[in-house]
C-alpha cells in the first residue's frame, strides 16, 4: 500500500488512511503539506476520521450489527455506512427508522444525518462527481447527481416495503421498531439487487427476539461498544452525570454499555417462555371476553410511577391473548381518558384497575369519563409473587399468547422486558406493566382462582407491597 511518506513530493494524491496512521507527532507536519482542496477533502474523509469499530468490517457477511450505547456515534457510522455504498456504484438503498419522525429529525437532518455529513465534492470510486444529494420531504428520498437514491421507511409501516427492491439496506434503532419483525421480513424481500446485497443495523439494545435472533445468526458481523467510547465528542458533564446515575444498573448497563439483559435470576418469566408465547395477530382466535387492565399512578410529574395499562383477551378454551401495552406516564384524567378510549377500541367487556391507592377516586376519575363502562375495582391482598406466580404458571403450560405486533403499533416489548427483569424478591420500585397484566390475566383466566392451601411467607424484601 502506498504510504503517506511516499507521497509527500505529490500531495494531491495523499492516501488518508496512511495518513491516519502516522504518529502523533508527524501528523501536523503531514497536514501542512496538504493543499486547501485537499485539507477540504480530508475533512469529509470517514476513513481518517472515524474510530475503527465504526468502519466497515472485512469477511462474508450479511448483516452488520452495530450493537452500542447512547452516544457511541451509531447514526453517524449507519449514515456513512450508506454514503460508502453510494460511492462503491449502488443506486438503490433502503433505510428505515423506527418512526416517521425519525426519518427527517435524525437520519436527514440530524447532527450526524445525511444532510450533515455528505458534501459537494463527494465522487464514486471511478471518479464520477455525484455531490451533495436532494432531499425530497414528499418522497421520502435522497438523490445524488449520479441517480443513486437512498428511500426511506418507517417501522411504523411495513407494508409500504412490498414491492420496491434495494442492493443494501441501513436500518436505524432496530430495537425500538414497533413492528420489528413483520418490518425486517418485508425489508429482507426487497434486497434482490446486486452480487451481495448488505444491510447495516445500529442500535442501542433491548432483548427482543429479533435482537437476540440477529445477534445469534451466523451471518451477523456483531459490533459492540460502549457511550464511553467515544467520549472525546460528548459533553463531559453528560459523561459524568449518566456515570454516577447509572454505573452499575441494569439500565445503565444496556444503554450505556450495550448489554444485551436476559431475565433476572429468580424471574417467573424465561426468555424462552416469552418467545414461546408469540403469536401473529391473524392466527388470534375470536375471543370470548376482552378487559382493559389499569394501574393507576395518583400523580402525574416526573417523579411518578408509570400507570400500567394492558389489554388482553380470553379465548373459548380458557387461552389468554395480550393484545397490547399502552402503560404511559399519565395524569388521573389521562388515564382514565386513555382506559376508556381502549375499551370502546377493543370492544372491551369492562375495565379492571387496582383500587389500592383510593378505590373512590379511580371509580369516580373513570365515570368522569364515560359512566356507562362497567368497572371491576380489584384489592392487592396478596404480594406481588403471590398474585404473580399464578400467571407465570400459565405462561409455562403455553396458555397465554403474546399477540405479534399489534395493528396500533403498540408492541410488547417494554412488559416483556419487565417480565424477564422482575426479581421478586428483589427488584426496586413498582412493575406498573407487569401489575396490570397479572389483574387482566387474574380477571379472565383466573376468575375462580383460590389460595392455595399451602401459603409460603416471605420477608418484607425491599421494592415489594
Amino acid at each position: 500500500m502506498e504510504t503517506f511518506a511516499t507521497t509527500r513530493q505529490k500531495p494531491q494524491a495523499f492516501n488518508a488512511q496512511a495518513l491516519r496512521e502516522l504518529p502523533d507527532d508527524q501528523v501536523k507536519e503531514a497536514l501542512s503539506q496538504l493543499s486547501p482542496k485537499q485539507l477540504e477533502s480530508l475533512k469529509h474523509d470517514w476513513s481518517f476520521w472515524a474510530r475503527p469499530e465504526q468502519i466497515e468490517p472485512k469477511g462474508d457477511w450479511n448483516t452488520w450489527f452495530i450493537n452500542a450505547g447512547r452516544g457511541f456515534g451509531k447514526t453517524r457510522a449507519g449514515v456513512e455506512w450508506v454514503r460508502e455504498q453510494v460511492k462503491k456504484g449502488h443506486k438503490r438503498i433502503a433505510a428505515v427508522a423506527a418512526t416517521n419522525s425519525d426519518i427527517e429529525r435524525v437520519m436527514v437532518k440530524g447532527e450526524s444525518g445525511f444532510l450533515s455529513v455528505c458534501w459537494k465534492g463527494d465522487k464514486t470510486y471511478k471518479g464520477k462527481e455525484i455531490g451533495y444529494p436532494e432531499w425530497s420531504p414528499t418522497k421520502r428520498t435522497l438523490t445524488w447527481a449520479n441517480g443513486a437514491k437512498v428511500e426511506f421507511y418507517s417501522a411504523e409501516e411495513p407494508e409500504r416495503l412490498r414491492g420496491p427492491q434495494f442492493s443494501a439496506a441501513w436500518c436505524d434503532e432496530l430495537a425500538a421498531w414497533n413492528k420489528d419483525i413483520d418490518t425486517w421480513d418485508m425489508l429482507q424481500f426487497c434486497l434482490r439487487l446486486g452480487k451481495h446485497p448488505k444491510v447495516c443495523v445500529t442500535t442501542t439494545p433491548k432483548s427482543t427476539t429479533l435482537v437476540r435472533k440477529l445477534i445469534k445468526d451466523p451471518s451477523t458481523h456483531v459490533t459492540t461498544g460502549s457511550t464511553f467510547d467515544n467520549a472525546a465528542n460528548l459533553a463531559d458533564t453528560y459523561l459524568k452525570a449518566v456515570k454516577d446515575q447509572y454505573e452499575g444498573t441494569r439500565l445503565g448497563r444496556q444503554e450505556l454499555y450495550a448489554e444485551v439483559m436476559e431475565e433476572a435470576e429468580g424471574a417467573l418469566w424465561t426468555t424462552d417462555m416469552l418467545d414461546d408465547a408469540q403469536i401473529d395477530r391473524d392466527r388470534v382466535p375470536s375471543l370470548n371476553r376482552i378487559v382493559v387492565s389499569l394501574d393507576p399512578a395518583v400523580t402525574a410529574n416526573k417523579e411518578s410511577d408509570m400507570t400500567g395499562i394492558v389489554v388482553a383477551g380470553v379465548d373459548v378454551n380458557g387461552k389468554g391473548y395480550v393484545l397490547g401495552d399502552y402503560t404511559d406516564r399519565l395524569s388521573p384524567q389521562g388515564w382514565a381518558s386513555k382506559a376508556i378510549e381502549l375499551y370502546h377500541l377493543y370492544q372491551a367487556d369492562r375495565i379492571v384497575a387496582e383500587r389500592n391507592q383510593g378505590g373512590d377516586l379511580v371509580r369516580r376519575t373513570l365515570e368522569v369519563e364515560d359512566e356507562t363502562v362497567p368497572i371491576k375495582l380489584v384489592h392487592a391482598s396478596r404480594g406481588k409473587f403471590a398474585r404473580a406466580e399464578p400467571i407465570s404458571a400459565l405462561y409455562e403450560r403455553n396458555l397465554v399468547h403474546h399477540v405479534r405486533n399489534p395493528e396500533d403499533g403498540h408492541n410488547l416489548h417494554e412488559l416483556e422486558t419487565q417480565m424477564r427483569t422482575w426479581e421478586p424478591l428483589g427488584s426496586i420500585g413498582s412493575p406498573d406493566r407487569l401489575d396490570a397484566l397479572v389483574w387482566a390475566l387474574t380477571d379472565l383466566c383466573l376468575g375462580s382462582y383460590q389460595k392455595p392451601k399451602l401459603q409460603l411467607v416471605y420477608s418484607n424484601a425491599k421494592g415489594l407491597r
